[in-house]
């Protein structure tokens, strides 16, 4: 981790169905490894202490939730995560929420009644809204509810190739006129199955994203761990394993039959790789530095102020 070149990474809790006692052990954790190992550990509150974690060595944890079954539908739940540092929360995962609906409902729907009371919540206590799982009517409706920028914190192009998880231009140019920002994700859903994606996919996405979005709202999403993705045949049939148990859950998307992880970026240092590709490829060193972070730290430092 601290060869990775990464200062600050999104550190998703409470899985994709955790209850409201699991999040809060979950939580619990990443505390006690700051508290245990401070010299190490930071949580990232505030929008200054991104830049304290690059100053001063430390990995800092953004706390975020991807699914919302913790909160239960009770708006108050909130601000009591809120208190307890998490700092970006979707409205739904692949499926229906009391919130909104996800890519995945085949019911459809966008931002329900509750959804909007919750987009009003967040934007008032300055928690980012991640629309990285939701359909095309609950990013239509939370853009539109919205009063402060949305992110989209790890997705691909829909142009590059069509999948429920990734976006459309229109999304991609609404999310740019919104102040927000989209990060490129490592997974499979790159490319068409039963391909393995490469650096080279993983590029057609960015440069497409620059070109729709422009050069101040794309990033890095990985959704991968900082530690590469294990190849060996045991890992192998264990991912399997618990792919075929998120197919059986209804919660999976399609394509979802390759391990998560891009050939050329399963290593530590891929920031580095991307850094270098988007050099290689005539973007400047400013176009680099906006990508591989200072988009999301301006956007982050916009929704928490």
């Amino acid at each position: 981790v601290r060869d990775s070149g990464v200062n600050v990474l999104k550190w998703s809790l409470g899985g994709i169905n955790d209850d409201f006692p699991e999040t809060i052990r979950e939580i619990a954790y990443a505390q006690q490894m700051i508290e245990v190992h401070p010299t190490y550990f930071m949580q990232v509150r505030v929008p200054a202490d991104m830049e304290r974690a690059k100053r001063e060595g430390k990995l800092g944890f953004i706390l975020s939730f991807e699914s919302v079954e913790m909160l239960e539908g009770k708006l108050e739940r909130i601000e009591l995560f809120r208190n307890l540092g998490i700092r970006v929360m979707q409205l739904s995962y692949n499926r229906k929420s009391p919130f909104a609906a996800g890519v995945m409902e085949p019911n459809g729907g966008g931002l329900t009644s509750l959804g909007h009371d919750a987009v009003k919540k967040m934007n008032s206590l300055g928690i980012a809204i991640d629309l990285s799982h939701a359909n095309a009517q609950t990013t239509a409706d939370a853009m539109a509810a919205s009063s402060k920028p949305v992110i989209m914190t790890h997705a691909g192009c829909v142009a590059v190739h069509p999948h429920p998880r990734n976006k459309t231009d229109d999304q991609l140019r609404a999310l740019a006129d919104k102040g927000g920002v989209v990060g490129i994700y490592d997974l499979m859903y790159l490319a068409a199955s039963p391909k393995q994606p490469t650096v080279d996919d993983y590029m057609a996405h960015m440069e497409h994203a620059l070109k729709v979005a422009g050069e101040d709202h794309v990033g890095v999403g990985s959704d991968v761990s900082i530690d590469p993705f294990d190849t060996s045949p045991t890992a192998l049939a264990e991912a399997k394993k618990a792919g075929e148990q998120r197919q059986q859950s209804g919660l999976a998307a399609p394509e979802e039959d390759r391990p998560p992880y891009v050939i050329g970026l399963n290593i530590p240092r891929r920031i580095e790789v991307i850094a270098d590709q988007l050099l290689k490829r005539g973007y400047s060193t400013r176009v680099a530095e906006k990508i591989v972070g200072a988009n999301f730290a301006r956007v982050f430092g916009e929704i928490w102020a």
